[in-house]
């Protein structure tokens, strides 16, 4: 069964409480591992994450059979992926062989030759995958808590002022066309049927080599025709598409008779997985080549309720935010809410959705997660803005609501907007851009793992470990200002040491 974690008392194996840091590194390794031991060791913050954690990953599991990874070191691994933007390679390595990490995880031996804990890479990644959305909003919302009570003055009431807004979190995927997105499915589904090939008795598929190369020579041809002759020969260009839809439809009506009767083998279950992808990627073949017909042959435009942008990221989002460069980026608006010590207290994935219908839904997340504090403003930019809006945001919730309205002004809208205030909080709403390229550095530029499951988790982690960058900074400018009094104090005694002997002499 799993444990929280319970440094063991072995010689050479220094405590994660006294683990030292270098107070002059610029890199962000060491305020995360300072923040990731202040929590390990204030009580309070420890129970609650590790009651989270245990919830998750242990519940409803027997308590016999193998330990597993302890779920200290789920976290630290999970937290520290993302404070690097690093691919799990690197933290494998960095799990075995780095000396800071390896103390905060409490398993570094300094000498005596004892065996050391090992993670292999296997077991890093299904553990990590172990944590979920839910969880990690649970766990942020903990961090934040705690990081308003470290960060705040002595004595001050804590009060928000908030800033929103969003961004696009790219997927991991190339830029889709409808002729390679056929091509994808076609290669996927051939790849389908050379695993088919070496582990059941289907017949017909002993030139696949072949088919491989005679299907990727059409797609190029008919890509160059289509992209790079710039219509100038539509006669060459309509018959480089035919042939490679000629090609496709073969293709799909080999796959369909294939999946049609369960190819008879040893591992049934195996190649009842792979008859379940083939069918996936044919049903993919099928819609393109029909789209592509359209589109190309019979001039028709393709609603965009109607196209899929990856064959792999299907919830990938096509998004054109209306700025002045036009940029498309592929994945979906990230939503993000920082406060004036800028951590991130609010975060939401935007499936399908815009800007200004999000305000509703933040403002009461902000009351349910926050009740015990007081909102002083929340500023957002003309995206967001709805008379709607306004009003929501102006009852029951603050008093200075900087939200710039887009078009043509009354005379109220003139009056809100020329405040000394407003115009003071509109001008600092855009330190927010500076978070959100802090949180890209973070591994939310791309998100490089898979499905929208992955895609969710690794928003999480990244703002978890964000928030705990800004937690670490504080603790080591804390650190610093300590170890620059005691070095004060030190040289202040050896001057009055001086001056008594040479008084005394």
């Amino acid at each position: 069964m799993r444990q929280h974690f319970q440094q063991q008392a072995t010689l050479g194996i220094t405590p994660i409480s006294e683990v030292k840091f270098p107070l002059r590194s610029r890199d962000e390794l060491p305020p995360v591992l300072m923040a990731l031991q202040h929590i390990f060791v204030t009580p309070v913050l420890n129970e609650k994450v590790f009651a989270l954690l245990e919830k998750k990953v242990i519940n409803n599991k027997k308590k016999t059979g193998r330990k597993g990874m302890h779920l200290w070191h789920i976290l630290v691994l999970a937290v520290i992926r993302h404070t690097l933007d690093t691919n799990w390679d690197r933290l494998e390595d960095m799990a075995n062989y780095h000396k800071l990490l390896r103390q905060i995880l409490g398993i570094h031996v300094e000498k005596f030759g004892i065996e050391e804990t090992e993670f292999s890479y296997q077991t890093i990644v299904d553990n990590v995958s172990l944590i979920d959305e839910g969880l990690l909003l649970q766990i942020n919302t903990l961090v934040v808590e705690h990081g308003h009570n470290l960060l705040k003055k002595k004595e001050e009431k804590i009060s928000l002022q908030l800033k929103t807004d969003s961004y696009a979190l790219e997927t991991n995927v190339h830029f889709p066309t409808d002729l390679n997105l056929l091509y994808d499915s076609l290669r996927k589904g051939l790849d389908m049927v050379k695993k088919l090939k070496e582990i059941s008795d289907i017949k017909g598929y002993r030139k696949i080599k072949r088919i491989c190369s005679a299907t990727k020579s059409l797609f190029r041809q008919a890509s160059q025709q289509v992209f790079a002759s710039n219509g100038k020969n539509e006669k060459q260009k309509r018959q480089a598409v035919k042939d490679y839809l000629q090609q496709s439809r073969t293709l799909q009506q080999r796959f369909d008779e294939l999946t049609k009767v369960l190819p008879v083998g040893i591992n049934t279950q195996l190649i009842l997985v792979h008859v379940t992808a083939l069918k996936k990627y044919n049903d993919f073949a099928k819609k393109f080549t029909d789209q592509i017909e359209r589109r190309l042959l019979n001039g028709e435009t393709i609603a965009a309720s109607e196209k899929t942008y990856s064959i792999f990221e299907e919830h990938t989002e096509w998004i054109t935010k209306g700025k002045l460069n036009k940029k498309v980026e592929l994945g979906h608006l990230l939503l993000i809410t920082t406060d004036q010590y800028q951590l991130i207290v609010d975060y939401k994935i935007m499936e399908g959705e815009k800007d200004a219908a999000q305000i509703e839904p933040l403002k009461q997340r902000i009351q349910q997660n926050y009740t015990d504090k007081k909102i002083l403003s929340h500023s957002f930019d003309k995206g967001f803005y709805s008379k709607d809006n306004l009003n929501c945001l102006q009852q029951d919730y603050t008093d200075q609501v900087i939200l710039p309205k887009r078009g043509r002004f009354s005379k109220e809208d003139k009056e809100r907007e020329s405040g000394k205030t407003f115009k003071q909080l509109r001008k600092a709403h855009s330190a927010i851009e500076s978070n959100i390229n802090m949180l890209e550095h973070h591994g939310l530029n791309r998100c490089v793992d898979k499905g929208l499951k992955g895609y969710k988790r690794n928003v999480g982690l990244s703002v978890l470990a964000y928030n705990l960058h800004v937690i670490g900074n504080h603790l080591i400018q804390q650190q610093k200002q300590k170890e620059a009094k005691r070095i004060e104090d030190k040289k202040r005694y050896q001057n009055k040491k001086a001056e008594y002997f040479s008084t005394a002499a």
